[in-house]
């Protein structure tokens, strides 16, 4: 049985699909279009899904979007009422768009796959709630026959939170948080507030909170914030204005905190990183009180977690560390994209019966190496035809000469195998370099990614040496759990050091690895398993035979603003458009010293500010 999931017409648009219950391919639309969020339908990755599937549309038994719009509809219909007459002007901009589209999305959906098959039968065109799709993606690929399953973003349909227990096949909804109480905006309102932008700059607020104080936290939890011990709230809409208006916050929010809205390339000052440690806290807070009642009403040992919130790794990691559960598993691609898994997964079991095997060996997300893949042959020439120099080395001297070039220092594309699903480069496209380096994180931030300085990076490395370097001695393939830098290894900073004001903090090193320690000397941590990625599991292991470190720096292999490559051209792009010095694509390896000068490419600011 094959049945195709489709996510996506707000943001994030991806495909999936499910073979006998086996998940064979998953990518979102932007890797493919090169716009990042992209929200249009994703043709692209749905021509990509069937591509690994060897078959056409109409030979596929389902295809299940992500969520239900009519429902949507309605919960935007009763909140303009609610607030009438206030959000008159949004009510003005929204519904034009949604009489003309977004209201008659089965149709468009279905108008879209009939370009794939004439005689495609739109009966087999289904629909899920969106956070059951969300709870779908958690808990059928995470190891567990049994689980609570806790989702939670910004909105559905209505739910902006939900508590599913499932079990073995079956997965029901047992309660629910509806909008506009929703922790994922409020985080978001947080995220505007401060000037990122909503959707796209929440890890950038995650990444900011460790500079400040959460000295507005206690404020956050008197006024805006209703929390209950059970860990639901509810949120005083007086405050915000993502109800009906235009923007998240108001101005009796920023009277509240007493500072205007950040402008998006304002400087950052301590007050913002102080709001940011503030709702960064309010989120562990409510995250640990909402798993410590699901574990006491439920019973239930294991708990998986998605919704674009399972995305925040530090609180992902206090709640590892609070040893609620005996299990935690949480879905790599959680935001909207990982709908379209989610949507494809009940499709299977849900709406067609179909039991579910657990593996013994772990989860069923084969790494979330579930993207594209080129054969050496299409690699080598995609790099001829961009006009790029390079040599094709066996596996063994490519190794060595990649680990070699980490070791002097180098920024390192590395582009092998099949691409990651969701927001997390795991090595199969990523940024490489030396964690040893003090100026590697400034390096790579301001020289290669073109982003904020204060935006830490994460570490890869070996399982079976995380213990020895980490406070965590568990498999974390996705980067979603943060643990600190092993107390040994930190290096602990002087009087003067300590005065330093918030971000020049950053230019201190922290531990033997402070490219990878941030400030706080806490790690986003990747376990690189033998199993799942045999040619980055070498590559490390020789970097450690080399200079007895195995760590390395990891991080997405794009600039700001860009989506992650997905191809060699992509790759030879993104290289030649920043200061990476050695690219490795396959079994090809390029020097930038030895490229066309005639090539290179002004990438600083090609791309729309995130």
């Amino acid at each position: 049985m094959r049945i195709l999931g489709i996510s996506g017409l707000y943001h994030d648009s991806a495909a999936a699909l499910v073979v006998d219950g086996r998940i064979e391919a998953a990518a979102q639309e932007e890797r493919f279009t090169r716009k990042k969020h992209d929200a249009e339908f994703p043709k692209h990755a749905v021509e990509y899904c069937l591509s690994v599937a060897g078959c056409g549309l109409d030979e596929l038994d389902a295809v299940v979007f992500y969520d239900k719009p009519f429902i949507k509809f309605e919960r935007l219909l009763e909140t303009y009422l609610s607030f009438a007459p206030r959000g008159f002007q949004s009510f003005k901009m929204a519904m034009p768009l949604w009489l003309r589209d977004k209201l008659f999305q089965k149709q468009i959906i279905a108008k879209e796959l009939k370009t794939f098959s004439a005689g495609f039968d739109v009966e087999k065109l289904l629909f899920t709630e969106h956070h059951l799709s969300h709870a779908a993606s958690a808990f059928y690929p995470s190891p567990f026959e049994e689980a609570a399953v806790l989702t939670m973003d910004g909105v559905g349909e209505w739910a902006t939170m939900t508590l599913a227990i499932g079990k073995g096949s079956d997965l029901k909804v047992h309660k629910e948080l509806h909008f506009p109480h929703s922790l994922g905006l409020l985080y978001s309102a947080v995220t505007y507030y401060i000037g990122f932008k909503v959707n796209s700059g929440e890890y950038k607020v995650m990444g900011l909170a460790p500079y400040g104080t959460p000295r507005f936290a206690k404020l956050m939890l008197e006024t805006l914030v209703d929390l209950k011990e059970d860990g639901s709230f509810q949120l005083d809409q007086s405050y915000f204005n993502y109800g009906v208006g235009l923007t998240m916050t108001n101005d009796k929010f920023a009277a509240l905190f007493g500072e205007p809205v950040r402008g998006p390339e304002q400087l950052l000052t301590q007050f913002h990183m102080d709001m940011a440690a503030s709702i960064q806290a309010v989120t562990e807070e409510i995250v640990l009180r909402l798993a410590r009642s699901i574990r006491a009403e439920t019973g239930q040992k294991n708990l998986c977690l998605a919704g674009g919130v399972a995305l925040n790794c530090v609180a992902n990691g206090k709640l590892l560390r609070e040893g609620l559960f005996d299990g935690l598993w949480i879905q790599p691609a959680a935001g909207d994209a990982g709908g379209a898994l989610g949507a494809a997964l009940a499709g299977y079991h849900l709406f067609h019966g179909k039991p579910r095997e657990v593996s013994a060996k772990g989860d069923a997300m084969r790494g979330s190496y579930l993207g594209p893949e080129f054969s050496q042959a299409e690699i080598a020439a995609e790099l001829t035809a961009a006009g790029a120099k390079f040599d094709v080395l066996d596996d063994a001297t490519l190794i060595e000469a990649t680990a070699q070039g980490l070791a002097d220092g180098k920024a390192v594309g590395w582009m092998q195998g099949r691409m990651e699903f969701g927001p997390r480069a795991l090595g199969g496209r990523s940024i490489l370099g030396d964690p040893r380096s003090p100026a590697m994180q400034k390096t790579l931030n301001l020289k290669v990614k073109y982003r904020e300085s204060f935006r830490p990076f994460a570490p890869s490395v070996l399982r079976e040496d995380v213990a020895d370097w980490f406070e965590i001695d568990g498999d974390s393939p996705y980067m979603l759990l943060v643990a600190d830098v092993r107390e040994e290894l930190r290096r602990e900073m002087t009087d003067d050091e300590k005065a330093l004001f918030g971000i020049d903090k950053l230019n201190v090193p922290r531990s033997t690895i402070p490219a990878v320690t941030h400030v706080d000397y806490s790690a986003r941590i990747q376990t690189v398993h033998e199993e799942t990625n045999p040619r980055y599991h070498q590559l490390i292991s020789r970097f450690k035979a080399l200079t007895g470190c195995p760590v390395v720096v990891n991080t997405s292999f794009n600039v700001r603003g860009e989506p992650i490559v997905c191809t060699a051209s992509d790759a030879f792009r993104c290289f030649m458009g920043s200061e990476i010095e050695l690219l490795v694509v396959g079994n090809c390896l390029l020097r930038k010293e030895e490229q066309n000068p005639a090539l290179k490419l002004d990438y600083k600011d090609a791309f729309e500010l995130d």
